[in-house]
Order: structure tokens, then sequence, then C-alpha cells
């Protein structure tokens, strides 16, 4: 392919922008720097050399004036020689400084040299000078009058003021170039201490990327560093704090789930080894589909704890009857609590309470609700299920789930929805799930547009609330090109 294809261009500009963005923040603050001093000598040097320039021709005017009272003076004592006088005493002088010299005796007319008002001006005693054009060039003219009558006239060409102006420019650069050094020098040292403590802060970001939790950043210096090794800081923290819960729920759904393995599995001995009498198989076979379905739900409710964060996770919004998906729930769980001595209660409004929402997610937060209250409510206790819609909005639809069971503290109410964290403070204290349920009703509650709370029941348990979007908003799938 020519090198001048698109392709081959493309190609380049993003090599150049890969090495644009590859430059260190160091290299970027001293190239700045220097940049920006070398902008500013750029500018000084075009300021300083008309500046230059006429200060070179106001000092060569005056030394020019100068000399011409001096050769004046020198005329005025020889007036018999005054022409050999300039030739021969003041030549070299004058030739080193460009320099032309006219005597013009008392009456003698200088053509192209001396203007009308310059004469008078030098017949009436005074001097003259300033910049002229002569022979289509400009150049610096100073007239002195002798008492004699006659003048001396002296000229020097303008480009002359030149090499005065590019002596004092020429020093004035020194002068910048030593600043812009100095600029460079500033730049580098400004880069390294501006950038420590970010490459401080970058080496702590890859520990804790690497699994390192002991990093801890010292909160000082400028605002915006101390901001970000703060954020750091609390970044470890959350971190530290996340992996925990993360161990301790894995340390009880692994519990959850062994036993009922373990049950499976010492039945299915028993029936391989022949253990079990043949009457007795269709019991242990119900208690080891029992305990099958048991972990068949459990590993389906990680599941889609694991799926709601993730892109596969998708909610079918239909239009729902809440009070319908309600009652349903409401018939199998009433049964379900009567078989273990519990009274179970509904709040449910006999209009239907329609809405566009997934109602499969629905009654999985209702059913998620009910076994975490059937599990700790004991026998003679209460269990009530109330759907309505919220206070003051009438676009929200409140799930609550109260029971008569041991309560929770308000401790435990700000994180009963956070994975395993009630199992873990009551393991053993009291009959506790896995924590996967309520964790999965505060995720669903989201993806629902609403939110989960937990409080105290006036039955003096627990209450669970749910507030879902009557109108749920399901994103659409992009449509292929």
């Amino acid at each position: 392919m020519p090198s001048d294809a698109p392709g081959s261009q493309v190609s380049i500009a993003k090599q150049i922008e890969t090495r644009a963005r590859g430059l260190s923040l160091n290299t970027r603050i001293a190239l700045t720097t220097t940049a920006a001093a070398v902008v500013a000598v750029l500018v000084a040097g075009l300021v300083a050399w008309p500046l230059a320039q006429q200060t070179a021709e106001q000092e060569s005017l005056v030394a020019l004036q100068r000399l011409a009272d001096t050769t004046a003076a020198a005329v005025e004592s020889s007036p018999d020689i005054g022409s050999d006088l300039i030739e021969n005493r003041l030549g070299d002088t004058f030739r080193s400084q460009q320099i032309t010299a006219v005597y013009a005796p008392r009456g003698a007319q200088v053509p192209g040299l001396l203007n009308r008002r310059d004469v008078i001006d030098l017949a009436n005693g005074d001097s003259v000078d300033g910049v002229r054009t002569i022979g289509g060039e400009e150049a610096l003219l100073a007239a002195q009058p002798l008492d004699s009558g006659g003048s001396v006239i002296l000229v020097q060409p303008i480009t002359a003021t030149n090499q005065v102006a590019l002596a004092s420019v020429a020093r004035f650069g020194v002068a910048l170039a030593v600043g812009v050094a100095i600029a460079i020098l500033f730049g580098l040292l400004l880069a390294r201490r501006l950038t420590r403590p970010l490459r401080i802060a970058a080496n702590a970001a890859k520990r804790l990327g690497a699994g390192d939790r002991d990093v801890e950043l010292a909160v000082t210096g400028p605002k915006e560093i101390a901001e970000l090794n703060e954020a750091l800081n609390e970044l470890r923290f959350a971190l530290a704090q996340s992996e925990g819960r993360q161990r301790e729920f894995l340390l009880s759904i692994s519990h959850e789930l062994r036993t009922p393995l373990t049950t499976i599995l010492g039945y299915s001995e028993a029936i391989s080894d022949g253990i079990v009498a043949e009457a007795d198989v269709p019991s242990t076979g119900a208690t080891m589909t029992s305990e099958a379905q048991r972990l068949n739900l459990l590993v389906s409710d990680l599941l889609d704890l694991a799926r709601l964060d993730a892109v596969d996770f998708r909610i079918s919004a239909v239009m729902t009857d809440f009070a319908k998906v309600a009652a349903d729930a409401a018939r199998v769980w009433s049964d379900r609590c009567s078989g273990l001595g519990i009274s179970f209660s509904s709040e449910i409004p006999e209009e239907p309470l329609m809405g566009s929402t997934d109602p499969m997610r629905v009654r999985q937060i209702i059913d998620n609700l009910l076994t975490n209250a059937l599990r700790v409510t004991p026998s003679g206790g209460v269990v009530v299920l109330a759907v309505r819609c919220a206070a003051g909005d009438q676009q929200i639809v409140e799930i609550e789930v109260r029971d008569s069971g041991p309560g929770l503290t308000a401790d435990d109410c700000e994180v009963a929805f956070e994975p395993a964290e009630l199992y873990n403070r009551y393991r053993g204290i009291r009959k506790v799930g896995s924590g996967v349920g309520l964790a999965l009703v505060g995720r669903l509650a989201g993806r629902l547009g609403g939110g989960a709370v937990a409080g105290s029941a006036a039955e003096g348990g627990a209450r669970f609330t749910v507030a879902v979007a009557r109108e749920v908003q399901v994103a659409r799938e992009p449509q292929p090109s």
C-alpha cells in the first residue's frame, strides 16, 4: 500500500496520538514551562527590537551632534585649513563610524543636505540635527554653525545605528537566554515536585489493585492531592469492607449448600448400600427431593443475585394486577402458615391495582419476604402481607411483610438487605437463612424502580417494605443497523 494511502495516514495519526498520550505529566509540565519561556523570549525580542533601534538612533544622533560640535571647534581653531583638518585629523574616526563630513564655507551651497529652513537656522547660529532622506536613503544629519559664517555638516547612514541596536539586543538576548535556562530548570524542579504525590498515589492504587489493603496515604499537601489521597484511603476501606463481606457471604453460602448436599449424599449412600428398608424408600426419596429443591432454589437465588448487576438480567414489563399477584401468593402462603401454626393475614385491595411491571419478579419479592418471615416467626405468631399504593404517590406500589418474630435493631435495619449480614449476626442465636433472599429483594426493588427498607412492625417483629414503580421503564435494546 502506498505511504500516502488513507489507511497509512490514519495509522500514522494514531501513532502520533498514542505517543502524545504517552507523555508523562512530569514531561508535559517541563515542556509547558519551557514553551512559555521561549514564547516570552520571542515576544520580548519582538518588542525589544524596535525599542532598541529607536534608542540606538537617538544615542547615535546625540553622539553625532557632539562630534559635530567637536569638529566645528577644531575647524574654528584653524579656519584656513578647515577641509584639510577634517580629512587629516578626523578622517579615521569618521570612516570607522561611516560618517561623511562636509565643510561649507560662508555662502557655500550644499544641495541635497540642507533645506531652506536648515540654512536659516544655521545662519542664525542654531545647530541642526535629525533624520533626513539623502540620496533615497535615510540618514542621521548633524550641522553646527561656525563663527566664520560657514558650517560643519556630518551625515551618518541610519543602517550604521543597527549595529548599535544589534549589540543592545545581543546583550538583552543573553539575559533572556539565561532566563530561559532558569525557567527550564525551574520547570523540571516544579514538575518533579508536583508529580511526586501523584506518583505515590498511582503506586498506592496499583498496590490496591494487587490486593494490598495495608496502603494508607497521608492526607496532606495541596487541596487536590489531599482529596485524592483521602479518596484512595476511603477506597481502601471500602474494598476491605466489601471483601470481608464477600468472605463472610461465601462462608454462609458454603454452609447453606453443605447442609442439603450432606442430606442428599447420606441418603443416596444409604440407598445404594441397601441400608434403607424398601418400605422407607418413598419417604427417603421425598426427603431427598425436598432437599434437592431447597438446593435448587438457593442456587437459583444466587444466580439471580449475580445477574442483577449484569447485562443479561432483563425485566419484562407487562400489564400486571399487583392485587392479583399478591392474592395468588396469599393463598399459597396461608396454607403454609396454617401448617406451622402461624396466623396469616393479608391487606390486599379488592379492586385491581394495575401497572406495567414484571409479575414474576414481584412474586419473587413476595415469596422471599414471606420465607424470611416464616423462618423467624414462632408457632402461634402472626405474619401479614400488605399491598397498597404509597401514601401521597399513586405511581409507587408498596409491598409489605410484617411478623411477630424477634424483630430487628436499628443497626440491623441499616444492613438488612446486604448479603449475609443478618446471617453473620444471628448465626447460632436464632433461625437465619443464607442471607441471599433479602439481598435479592433489595436488588430486585432497585431494578423495578424503587427500593427496600426495614423497620419494626406493630405486631412486635420486623417489617420489610418494598417500594416498586407502578410503571417500570424498561431500557430498549439497540436495533441492529
